[in-house]
């Protein structure tokens, strides 16, 4: 299902800092954070669809994705995962990337899709459940967002608890250097659970009661599921950026990968 906080180019040092929980299941394949083989994507693979979930590119470019939480789905549907992926390969500015893809999204299950260039600017959020007067393609303004399995920003409880703690470690730190590993531990591995009147009712009580936490951990009839992998995203104003992801591999151990870079300033398509 997955659920992500992030903060768009209003703070002195960090144009973008994201922190994104993946749910899935434990038994599906997954690559841990890596570079692919075309040397300029980052990111994670699911070794099932052969998308990503979340990654970036040494041109500044950024793509996450969460699942639309909904009654039933459509078994044929495209991969989900194959959206962020084709736009971080692409050199389409977010708006142009939503224009080109506007006419396929029904080929998909419920999915909300966030882009971004740094560089430029320029982040968008597309979603085919434009519910409650949302929009299909919406730019992003500057400040603190939450994204889960509901439209952007959308006050379910367990996104006002991340949004709260976000903010309060923000406040904490102020202007300096985050301490990326210990805001995770704060914020990222909430078990905090909902009342039943708090839930969005979609699947069964347990079931929502289960994924109502930020972190997820549970027993579902196809095996267990929760929470894969804790990232995040830190790009600082100087362009140098830190991707670090905690994963969780066979046997309940978890294990870190970070990655380093500084951004190139010659993306030509934007």
């Amino acid at each position: 299902m997955c659920i992500a906080v992030f903060l768009w180019q209003s703070h002195p040092l960090y144009p973008f800092l994201l922190f994104l929980n993946r749910d899935e299941d434990h038994n599906r394949p997954t690559e841990a954070l890596r570079w692919w083989e075309d040397g300029e994507t980052l990111g994670g693979r699911d070794l099932l669809g052969g998308g990503t979930w979340l990654g970036c590119t040494r041109q500044g470019r950024i793509a996450f994705l969460t699942n639309f939480r909904e009654a039933s789905s459509f078994p044929a549907a495209k991969s989900r995962g194959d959206l962020p992926l084709r736009y971080l390969q692409s050199r389409k500015s977010p708006a142009e990337f939503a224009e080109d893809i506007h006419d396929e999204i029904a080929l998909y299950n419920g999915f909300n899709l966030v882009v971004a260039h740094v560089l430029s600017k320029s982040m968008v959020y597309i979603t085919n459940r434009p519910l409650h007067g949302h929009k299909l393609v919406t730019q992003v303004s500057p400040g603190i967002h939450v994204l889960s399995n509901a439209n952007l920003d959308s006050p379910w409880p367990k996104c006002v608890r991340l949004r709260e703690g976000f903010q309060q470690l923000l406040a904490d730190n102020r202007s300096s250097e985050f301490p990326v590993k210990t805001m995770v531990e704060q914020v990222m591995t909430n078990t905090v659970k909902d009342q039943d009147t708090e839930l969005p009712h979609v699947y069964t009580p347990e079931t929502e009661y289960q994924l109502s936490s930020i972190f997820v951990d549970m027993q579902r009839p196809t095996g267990r599921y929760g929470t894969r992998s804790i990232s995040t995203i830190s790009i600082k104003s100087h362009s140098e950026v830190c991707f670090y992801e905690r994963h969780l591999e066979e046997g309940d151990s978890w294990k870190e990968h970070t990655q380093q870079f500084v951004i190139i300033q010659n993306d030509e398509s934007i």
